[in-house]
């Protein structure tokens, strides 16, 4: 079953996973895909050749452009800001610029931050309030600030690892790789 508030606005091609709740004033856009269980806040607008995962949740006052593709389970905070042309102008059209933007699997994207086209964002990333994100982050990185500069390492449960790469909360152990961090298994 799918909920779509009677003050959304749902173009004709645009593709639904069940499960989704899609609130009041959003607008979804033709050429646009939704996964499954996704919760689609107030004021939200998603562009055309947007593809979002499964189980994402996008807060209040997000919009997602033509370009910018998240994987299953992200996060996007309140009022967080994609960009798609690297440098705008209002009176020359760019859109043949656009810089594809892509969210890996996992990650937060917290509440303010802004992420500048044409970046990966790794799998797990934290990506703190208010950053600015203007080159990629690699998978568990703990980045925030303006520009974003990593300041640790997170668990998939969203807790900050210790030096060692332990979460102190559930107990998950991870090892460096070329893209950031991954699970470390014995044996």
């Amino acid at each position: 079953m799918i909920y779509i508030d009677k003050h959304a606005v749902i173009d004709d091609g645009v593709e639904i996973g069940p499960g989704c709740k899609i609130w009041c004033f959003s607008h979804l856009i033709a050429g646009s895909k939704i996964g499954s269980n996704c919760n689609i806040g107030q004021n939200v607008v998603i562009g055309p050749d947007v593809a979002i995962g499964n189980g994402c949740k996008i807060q209040n006052n997000v919009s997602i452009y033509k370009g910018v593709t998240l994987e299953d389970d992200v996060f996007c905070g309140p009022s967080m800001v994609f960009t798609n042309v690297f440098n705008p102008r209002a009176g020359i059209r760019k859109m043949d610029q656009a810089r594809s933007t892509l969210v890996r699997h996992g990650a937060t994207l917290g509440a303010n931050c802004t992420i500048v086209c044409g970046v990966v964002i790794g799998e797990y990333a934290f990506v703190g309030a208010g950053a600015v994100v203007t080159r990629d982050v690699p998978a568990h990185a703990l980045v925030y600030g303006n520009p974003a500069i990593r300041h640790g390492w997170v668990c998939q449960c969203g807790e900050k690892l210790d030096s060692n790469l332990y979460c102190p909360v559930c107990g998950l152990h991870y090892k460096s790789c070329a893209d950031g961090l991954v699970l470390h298994r014995c044996g």
